[in-house]
């Protein structure tokens, strides 16, 4: 059997989901995709691209009442080469708050606020 990571999806909750797609879009240089969803979930998603069956987790934007966004909860790290997006993170209008940090032996992070608060971060081998 082939192990897996135990996180599969993640959320990152939003009050102005064209602000933050915008926001993720601008600063990972990807197109997320609108996600279906029944009407009486009363909530909107945009997904993060994935690759069936690849390492790491999946995830998308969610605008719902039934979470805000938080600088004080869980932090999500997107996967980087060298944490170089985080010089488009202020352009796009998110405030740095760590910049490119060594962790020895295992390899570097930063962390950003997005446009609606959420602290975010950039994990990175080297």
């Amino acid at each position: 059997m082939k192990m897996k990571n135990i996180v599969t999806w993640f959320e990152i909750y939003v009050d102005d989901m064209d602000r933050a797609k915008k926001f993720y879009q601008t600063v990972l240089r990807k197109e997320l995709n609108k996600m279906s969803v029944p009407d009486e979930m009363g909530m909107v998603m945009w997904a993060f691209p994935w690759v069936d069956d690849a390492p790491n987790a999946a995830g998308a934007l969610v605008k719902s009442d039934m979470g805000k966004p938080s600088s004080s909860g869980t932090i999500v790290y997107f996967d980087s080469n060298d944490c170089s997006e985080l010089d488009l993170v202020e352009e796009a209008g998110g405030k740095i708050l760590m910049p490119k940090t060594p962790i020895e032996g295992f390899g570097f992070f930063c962390l950003f606020s997005d446009t609606e608060g959420n602290a975010v971060g950039f994990f990175s081998q080297k």
